[in-house]
C-alpha cells in the first residue's frame, strides 16, 4: 500500500507516506483557520471587543513588573474608589501565558501587536489539538476530519478571531488539550508513559480553568465519564488509582490560582469530580467482592443510589447554601431552563438564548453528518466500528456529544461547546463511513466480479460518494453568498465601529480616546456605561467608575439611575461619585435627501441610544415614562428631563412612517423619529455640564453612518435650583 511506503527513518521512526498526508492536512486546516481569523485585517490591526483592552492592561503590567507584584496588584483605576484586586477577578493564566510566550517569541513586535495575533495562533493551533483528542477516540482519519471541521466551525472561530484577546482561544487550547492527554492516558498500554499523561491532563485541564471559566464544561462529561468507567473498562486495577491521580492533578492545580481556585474545589465543580472518583472506587470494590452475575446489578444499583442523594443534596443546598455555588451563568447551562431576573445579565448579548436558526446557521450540514456518527458508533452491523473505537472511547464520544448538544441551548455564547461535540461525533461518522466506503461494503455486493465493467462500476460508486460527501461540507462555505460561514467572520474590530450595526471602521472611539488622555487631568474620574470601561482605562489612561466585569452590580444600576435622573438629580450623584467628565455614545445615520438644509439623522445603531432600555430596566424604573409603545423611541419626558436625554445632542424634529412616508408632529406606532443636531449644553454653559469634545463623525456627509462619541466635563461650580418642599407651599 502506498500509505505504508517509508520515506525515511530518524532514530527508531519510520516516517512514511501517510505520515506525510496527515502533516499536509493539519498545515492545511492551520492555514484556513488562520486565514477565516485574519480576513477582517483590512479594516484595521486593532484588538477586538472590550476585554481585550483590560487583559492587554494586565499582561503589560505583568510584563513589566514581573509575577510577585501583578499577584498583589490592586488596580485604582477601575471601580473607583474602591479599586479591583487583579489576580482574583481575571483569567490570570491567560495573562501569564501571553507574558511568557511575548517573552519567548515576541522578537521585536510590541505587546500590542503580539496580542492582537495571540487568538489567531493558539486558535489555529488548537486544529492540531483537536485532531490528536479526536484520533485517540477514533482513528486517525477521524482526527483529520475533526481538525478540517474545526479549521471552519463560526462559532469557534467568532471568538476567536484577530484582536480577540479574550479567554475563549487558550480556554479551549488547554482544555482540548488537557482532555487529550487525560484519554490517552486511560488508553495507554504503558502504565509509566499512562501516569505522565494523566497528570499532565490534570494539571493542562487546570490551566484551562484559570484561563477561562467556561472549561467547567468539560468537568461534566469528565465526571459522568468516570461514572461510566468501572461498567465499560476492563482493568479496574489501572482505574482505582488513575482516576484519582488524575483528579487530585487538576484539583491541585486549580487550588493555586485564586480564580476559580478554592471556591471551584469545595463547590458543585469540584464535588462533580470527587463524587464520580469516589464512586469509582465504591463500585470497583462492590464489583470485586459481589458475585460474577451480580456484579453490573450491584454496581448499578450503587450509581442510582449516588444519582438520588445528590438530587437530593442539590435540592436541600438551594435553601441552606452549603455548597459555593457558581455564578448564574454556569447553573443555567446545567439547567438551560433556568431564568434570571437580573436585567445585568439578560443585557449581554452573548447571554441571549440561541435560536434554532442561528444553531442551524453555525452548524449546518454537520449536524447530518454527527446523528449518521451517532447511528454509525451505535451500530452492530459494522466489524469497522470495533476494529476503529473501543468501548471506553465510544461512551466518551457519546457522552460529550450529547453533553455539548444540552449545554449550548442555555445561550449563544456556548454554541462554542455544541460545535466541539458535533465536530467529534460528525468527524467519527465521516471515517466509518468513509472506511465503509472504501470496503465497498455498503456501496456494491460484497461478491465482487472483478471484470472490468464491474470494477469500473465499483469505483465510480465511490468516487461518487466522495464526492457527494465533500460538496455537502461545501456548502456553508459558498453559500449563500453574502452569508457564508467564511464572510461572516468578517467584521471590523469593536474599537473602530463602536459595537454597532454598521460594517465600517472609523477613528471616532480612538481619536476621542486620545483626546481625554491629552486634554484632561491624570487624577481625572470618568463616569460612561461600563460596556466602555475598558477603553477608557486601558486607551485614556484615566480612572473609571465601573467596566466590564461587573464586579459591583449596585455600581452600574446607580449610572443607570445617574443617567435616567433629572439633571439637578444627576449632577449631585456624579459630585457623590467624584465623576470629573461624562461619555456618551450615539450611533445612526445621516439621511440622504436633496435641497435639505438641515442635517437629519436616525438614531438606532447599536450607541447608547440602542441600550437606553437596558439602562432602565437596570435601573427599576418604569419604562413606559421614558419609551414609547414601540420601547425604543423616547418620550419628551427622556428628552427633556433626564441627563441621558439632555446629553444626545439631537432633538426630534417630527415622526415618519418610512413605509408611507407619512408624517407626524406626535408619535405614532409604525413611526420612526426623525432627528437634528441640537447642543443642550455647550463647552460655555452654566448648567450642570458642558461638552467639551464631539467625535468626527458628528459631522459626517449625507448617507454616512455616525459613530458619535461625545465627552462632557461635569462643572463643579453648577448650582442645581432647589424644590421648595410641600410643607412650605402656598395654598
Amino acid at each position: 500500500m502506498i500509505s505504508n511506503t517509508q520515506l525515511f527513518t530518524i532514530g527508531n521512526f519510520d516516517f512514511r507516506l501517510h505520515h506525510l498526508l496527515i502533516i499536509g492536512i493539519l498545515v492545511l486546516s492551520f492555514s484556513i483557520s488562520f486565514l477565516i481569523r485574519t480576513q477582517s485585517l483590512h479594516y484595521g490591526f486593532e484588538l477586538n471587543e472590550f476585554d481585550p483592552f483590560f487583559n492587554f492592561r494586565a499582561t503589560e503590567f505583568l510584563v513589566n513588573h514581573g509575577l510577585a507584584e501583578y499577584f498583589t496588584w490592586h488596580d485604582d483605576m477601575s471601580w473607583h474608589p474602591n479599586g479591583r484586586d487583579i489576580s482574583a477577578t481575571s483569567q490570570v493564566m491567560l495573562h501569564i501565558t501571553a507574558a511568557a510566550t511575548y517573552q519567548i517569541f515576541g522578537g521585536n513586535s510590541s505587546l500590542y501587536d503580539f496580542t492582537i495575533m495571540f487568538p489567531v495562533i493558539f486558535g489555529s493551533l488548537t486544529v492540531v489539538v483537536i485532531f490528536a483528542l479526536v484520533r485517540v477516540m477514533g482513528g486517525t482519519t477521524a482526527g483529520l476530519f475533526a481538525a478540517l471541521l474545526y479549521s471552519v466551525s463560526v462559532p469557534i472561530i467568532l471568538r476567536g478571531t484577530i484582536g480577540w484577546f479574550k479567554s475563549e482561544p487558550l480556554g479551549l487550547f488547554y482544555g482540548l488539550l488537557g482532555l487529550y492527554f487525560f484519554l490517552s492516558g486511560i488508553k495507554s498500554e504503558n502504565k509509566k508513559v499512562a501516569l505522565s499523561k494523566i497528570i499532565g491532563g490534570g494539571i493542562v485541564l487546570g490551566f484551562g480553568l484559570a484561563s477561562w471559566g467556561g472549561i467547567q464544561y468539560f468537568i461534566i462529561p469528565i465526571g459522568i465519564f468516570i461514572l461510566a468507567l468501572p461498567f465499560i473498562k476492563k482493568d479496574h486495577g489501572f482505574l482505582i488509582w488513575s482516576i484519582p491521580v488524575f483528579v487530585t492533578s487538576l484539583l491541585l492545580t486549580t487550588i493555586m490560582f485564586e480564580r476559580p481556585g478554592i471556591g471551584f474545589v469545595a463547590g458543585l465543580g469540584g464535588l462533580s469530580l470527587i463524587v464520580p472518583t469516589g464512586f469509582l472506587v465504591a463500585c470497583i470494590f462492590i464489583q470485586k467482592i459481589s458475585k460474577i452475575e451480580n456484579q453490573i446489578r450491584n454496581g448499578l444499583v450503587f450509581l442510582f443510589g449516588i444519582i438520588i442523594i445528590g438530587s437530593l443534596l442539590i435540592i436541600v443546598n438551594q435553601e441552606s447554601n452549603f455548597l459555593p455555588m457558581p455564578s448564574f451563568r454556569y447553573l443555567n447551562a446545567i439547567n438551560p431552563f433556568l431564568t434570571t431576573t437580573i436585567p445585568l445579565v439578560d443585557s449581554v448579548a452573548e447571554h441571549a438564548t440561541t435560536t434554532i436558526s442561528e444553531s442551524f446557521f453555525f452548524h449546518s450540514i454537520l449536524m447530518i453528518f454527527s446523528g449518521l456518527g451517532i447511528w454509525l458508533i451505535l451500530g452492530k452491523k459494522s466489524p469497522l466500528n470495533i476494529s476503529i473505537i473501543k468501548d471506553d472511547m465510544i461512551a466518551f464520544a457519546l457522552i460529550i456529544g450529547l453533553a455539548g448538544i444540552y449545554v449550548s441551548s442555555a445561550f449563544v455564547r456556548l454554541e462554542l461547546f455544541a460545535s466541539i461535540s458535533i465536530i467529534i461525533l460528525a468527524s467519527i461518522g465521516l471515517s466509518i463511513l468513509t472506511r465503509e466506503i472504501l470496503s465497498g461494503k455498503t456501496i456494491v455486493n460484497k461478491k465482487i466480479n472483478f471484470t472490468e465493467n464491474k470494477f469500473n462500476m465499483q469505483t465510480l460508486s465511490k468516487v461518487f460518494c466522495f464526492v457527494g460527501i465533500g460538496v455537502l461540507l461545501l456548502i456553508p462555505l459558498i453559500y449563500p453568498v453574502n452569508g457564508t460561514w467564511v464572510n461572516v467572520l468578517d467584521l471590523p474590530p469593536t474599537i473602530l465601529n463602536g459595537g454597532t450595526t454598521f460594517p465600517i471602521a472609523t477613528n471616532d472611539w480612538k481619536e476621542s480616546l486620545e483626546w481625554i488622555k491629552t486634554n484632561t487631568p491624570k487624577d481625572s474620574v470618568v463616569a460612561a456605561w461600563w460596556d466602555y470601561g475598558y477603553w477608557i482605562t486601558t486607551l485614556s489612561e484615566r480612572t473609571t467608575l465601573a467596566d466590564n466585569a461587573t464586579i459591583d452590580s449596585t455600581r452600574i444600576e446607580n449610572i443607570a439611575k445617574t443617567f435616567l435622573s433629572s439633571p439637578e438629580e444627576a449632577w449631585q450623584m456624579l459630585q457623590e461619585m467624584d465623576a470629573d467628565y461624562v461619555l456618551v455614545f450615539v450611533s445612526g445615520q445621516r439621511l440622504t435627501i436633496d435641497n435639505e438644509d438641515q442635517a437629519l439623522y436616525v438614531l438606532e445603531g447599536g450607541g447608547d441610544e440602542s441600550k437606553k432600555q437596558w439602562f432602565m430596566r437596570i435601573a427599576g424604573v418604569d419604562a413606559s415614562k421614558y419609551l414609547y409603545s414601540d420601547g425604543i423611541s423616547g418620550t419628551d419626558y427622556f428628552w427633556n428631563d433626564t441627563l441621558l436625554g439632555k446629553m444626545f445632542p439631537f432633538t426630534t424634529l417630527v415622526y415618519v412612517n418610512l413605509q408611507t412616508n407619512e408624517q407626524s408632529a406626535t408619535y405614532h406606532p409604525g413611526f420612526t423619529p426623525i432627528y437634528v443636531k441640537d447642543i443642550k449644553y455647550p463647552s460655555d454653559s452654566n448648567g450642570p455640564l458642558r461638552l467639551v469634545h464631539t467625535s468626527p463623525s458628528f459631522n459626517i456627509e449625507k448617507g454616512q453612518p455616525m459613530i458619535g462619541v461625545f465627552v462632557y466635563e461635569v462643572n463643579h461650580n453648577y448650582v442645581p435650583s432647589l424644590s421648595v418642599p410641600v410643607e412650605n407651599q402656598g395654598p
